[in-house]
């Protein structure tokens, strides 16, 4: 049989604020109205703005990253409706391509300020900083990290289904216990709990507005029972992930495109972040939760992968104990953050800062896994960095040979104009 043209089950509007758009919404919760509906087994293309809704510009300064309002994002495109979704079935979701929009050739990765976002190596690197990324095809390169080409495993950081009224209540009685009794809590944030500022709900008005404002999710997390901002690279074309129901028609949303990521996203807005389009197909396996035994989200991987072939990954280790040389036990957060730090201090001989490196590592893709969390009391977590993704040989044994690196003119990432 013929197969007709792909429908596009969502258009959003560049030029417009996100939270205008009756498409788009930033928490998760069981009443945001749906935006559209989807059949099972109809392939859609689904429009997505940045997940900051464009407060990020395609500039050299740093301030608008400094200064982002994190209280209205991620912007999510959705709800939609699934019919015939049920509480406990599964929503199979076939990623079958993502792509920028043609007119929007650009992306961006950013260290946010510790006082406004964060990042993982925030103590070391507190202040803003951003790159720009331009795309050709299926590559990209940056005025502020020269010397880089690579293509990108262009995902979604976001997928997941609405949650029903008592895993929102859940949600939050679990997260509000947390910063009750960290002591974490007392000099940073540990979770995110529901903030009536800046509420985008869809179309929902009003009282209805409010309620959600009161009540919803903060997207900033991903959540074990409907998987949310997981931030996996590898939900690229071709995947297949297998989502828990909770509410009947599933809601259904996505957003929060990356052109390319590496594993850990450290910088918080680490990615390669993007506006885009996404297609897909989604089919229902009934009852699924009980008969498949699923209580978190799963997925295949797609085929499509970037290959820089055998060999051709210098693999970075690092172990439970921190750069003041006191040793924790079996911490796997301390051993990767030892390990962005190995890989740091390497290529800083080349010529590139501290906060060039740092978002390189955070959207180049790079592989991270943990090596061991059984040989006490260190853990060992390792860096796969990929040498073909640089325009000179940063390989170890090319500096043998000929005596060590020539330090570059490696120019500089956008930073913030009262940086220190």
């Amino acid at each position: 049989m013929p197969v007709g043209p792909i429908r596009t089950a969502l258009k959003v509007d560049l030029d417009k604020p996100a939270p205008s758009q009756a498409g788009l919404h930033n928490r998760w919760h069981p009443d945001i109205p749906f935006a559209a509906t989807i059949q099972p087994g109809e392939v859609v293309t689904i429009e997505c703005v940045d997940w900051t809704g464009g407060q990020i510009k395609n500039d050299d300064s740093a301030d608008d990253v400094r200064d982002v309002d994190l209280s209205c994002v991620h912007f999510l495109s959705g709800p939609f409706e699934i019919p015939g979704a049920e509480p406990g079935d599964i929503l199979t979701v076939e990623i079958q391509d993502v792509q920028p929009f043609a007119e929007r050739p650009w992306g961006f990765c950013a260290v946010f300020d510790k006082k406004n976002g964060g990042g993982f190596l925030d103590e070391e690197y507190p202040q803003a900083a951003k790159a720009i990324w331009d795309f050709e095809g299926i590559f990209c390169s940056s005025r502020h990290i020269p010397g880089v080409r690579f293509p990108g495993l262009i995902h979604p950081g976001i997928m997941g289904c609405a949650p029903s009224t008592e895993l929102l209540a859940e949600w939050t009685r679990r997260e509000s216990e947390l910063v009750a009794t960290s002591e974490l809590a007392k000099t940073r944030d540990v979770a995110l709990l529901p903030e009536p500022k800046s509420i985008h709900a869809g179309s929902a008005t009003g009282e209805l507005k409010a309620k959600i404002g009161a009540e919803g999710a903060r997207t900033i997390p991903g959540r074990p029972e409907h998987g949310g901002n997981c931030d996996i690279k590898n939900l690229s074309r071709g995947s297949k992930t297998y989502l828990p129901v909770h509410i009947k028609g599933a809601g259904f949303s996505v957003g929060d495109l990356h052109f390319s990521q590496g594993d850990g996203e450290i910088s918080f807005c680490g990615a390669i972040e993007m506006a885009g389009r996404i297609t897909v197909k989604f089919d229902i396996v009934k009852n699924g939760m009980e008969t498949l035994g699923m209580k978190s989200p799963v997925y295949i991987p797609g085929p499509v992968e970037p290959n820089f072939g055998p060999g051709r990954m210098l693999t970075f280790e690092g172990f439970s104990v921190d750069s003041a040389g006191k040793q924790h036990y079996l911490d796997v957060n301390v051993a990767y953050k030892q390990t962005c730090f190995r890989v740091i201090e390497y290529l800083k001989r080349f010529g590139y800062s501290g906060e060039q490196i740092y978002l390189l590592l955070s959207c180049a893709p790079v592989q991270g896994h943990i090596g061991g969390i059984v040989d006490i009391p260190n853990a060992c977590t390792t860096m796969g960095l990929p040498m073909d993704i640089f325009d000179f040989d940063i390989s170890p044994a090319f500096a043998s040979k000929n005596g060590g690196v020539t330090k570059m003119d490696l120019g500089s990432c956008a930073y913030t104009s009262d940086r220190k």
